[in-house]
């Protein structure tokens, strides 16, 4: 068996690990890269394989670093199946077309606009090749083998990370490798924890937050924290947010802070057109979260979902004490770089962040003091409160990432460390070396190993 690795080295996005076994093909996870312009570039460059060649596809969840380069694939060739957990299809089928509409509306705006270095400007791929390679998917259960080529065998268990997140272990008869994909956390305020797995011979581990710990402060407190204090401004809080797993999490904990009287009754958007389809998935996926119908419910009308883009608008010029919650979290293209537009040059504003935010995006640059970022071809001053909740994360922290791998029945032959930006990703090697004396290393782009 020999791994490649095609993405999420020396950066958080891109994931793309590929499997060759005796002639079969297997690529896990089909990520986008975000972020750094040379990253982006990535996706436009082509993959060392041909699409044509890969035997069948593996995901461990649905966000868009994870699956979507998956359009894009199928239209150069793939003709495979795409497998991965029920809850998993279900996001993507909302997911993927999303990020073909996003992608041919942004090249729109560029070419009408006249910013874009590209004459004219085009999407990476459209909502057409995203709907056409959803016919691809194959989903299975949690907990039963399959055989996604022959030779192969693969298993899905529950990460904890978002609904239809998992971990991928795939078996060649004599030796085993397990992806780690994204590790939720074991106390997460809506998911349940990642299941124990007895482990592999080899390893391959995400390190977001691999060279820190998440806050221990009531992330519920922190959040009113920031509401009433904007509020008491006149202004608006601003939320870059997934619309899939953190803008659910946001609007339970707003939710659950109206109820317990800790902020007022103050107007809430979820600024979202796939926000409807994404709560309607935990109704129907109860066993992969905490909430009760009840519960789940009232999550759902924490917020005035806002669906049409004149709405949209509309809101962005509203002014006064409000929430809004929009994608994309790290505030790389949809309808939130509209909103940040309109409230980030207001000191009376806050501008908050509830996930990780990757190198060379908007998000990292406010969150570490840029007093301006480029939206839409213009310079955007950040006059706004900046702040963040990193104990909202979906991500486990170094430490509870340490405590998954210790429940392993016995050391991996090697564990390569991915999916974290350099100085994460070497302390998380640094850690694993130390405290559970495994051997361990960071792979580099595009490095080919042997599994032996």
């Amino acid at each position: 068996m020999q791994l490649q690795f095609l993405g999420a080295t020396g950066t958080v996005t891109g994931s793309k690990y590929l499997l060759r076994h005796e002639g079969a093909t297997v690529l896990v996870d089909c990520g986008l890269f975000q972020g750094y312009k040379q990253l982006r570039l990535r996706n436009w460059a082509p993959m060392p394989v041909t699409a044509a060649d890969i035997d069948a596809i593996v995901l461990t969840h649905a966000h868009i670093d994870h699956s979507g380069y998956l359009p894009l694939l199928a239209r150069q060739g793939f003709k495979g199946k795409v497998y991965c957990t029920e809850a998993t299809y279900e996001l993507c089928r909302i997911l993927l077309p999303d990020s073909g509409h996003l992608q041919e509306e942004e090249a729109e705006y560029a070419n009408r606009r006249g910013y874009s270095k590209h004459k004219p400007a085009l999407p990476l791929y459209t909502r057409e090749d995203a709907e056409r390679c959803l016919k691809q998917f194959v989903p299975r259960p949690y907990g039963t083998p399959w055989s996604p080529a022959p030779g192969l065998q693969g298993r899905l268990d529950p990460s904890g990370h978002m609904l239809g997140s998992a971990f991928v272990k795939i078996d060649d008869g004599r030796r085993s490798i397990l992806f780690s994909g994204d590790i939720g956390r074991p106390n997460d305020l809506v998911l349940v924890a990642p299941a124990r797995v007895p482990g592999a011979d080899y390893a391959v581990v995400e390190s977001t937050y691999g060279d820190r710990q998440h806050e221990a402060s009531d992330p519920l407190l922190k959040l009113g924290e920031v509401i009433n204090r904007t509020a008491a401004r006149g202004g608006t809080v601003v939320i870059p947010a997934f619309a899939v797993g953190r803008a659910q999490n946001l609007m339970y904990c707003i939710h659950l802070l109206k109820e317990r009287g800790v902020i007022h009754h103050l107007p809430v958007y979820l600024d979202s057109p796939m926000a409807t389809d994404a709560t309607r998935i935990y109704h129907a996926h109860r066993d992969e979260h905490r909430l009760s119908p009840e519960q789940c419910e009232a999550m759902c009308h924490a917020a005035t979902i806002v669906n049409k883009p004149d709405d949209s608008r509309a809101l962005s010029a509203r002014r006064g004490p409000m929430v809004i919650i929009s994608a994309s979290g790290m505030a790389t293209g949809g309808r939130v770089v509209h909103h940040l537009k309109a409230f980030a040059p207001d000191r009376r504003n806050t501008i908050l962040f509830a996930g990780y935010q990757a190198g060379g995006t908007r998000g990292a640059a406010i969150l570490q003091g840029a007093s301006s970022v480029r939206i839409h071809g213009e310079d955007v001053p950040i006059n706004a409160e900046v702040a963040a909740l990193d104990s909202l994360s979906a991500h486990a922290d170094a430490g509870e990432i340490l405590q998954w791998l210790s429940g392993f029945e016995r050391p991996p032959t090697q564990t390569f460390v991915t999916h974290g930006e350099p100085g994460p990703a070497d302390a998380m090697r640094s850690r694993i070396e130390r405290e559970l004396g495994w051997p361990c290393r960071v792979p580099d782009y595009l490095e080919t190993v042997d599994l032996t």
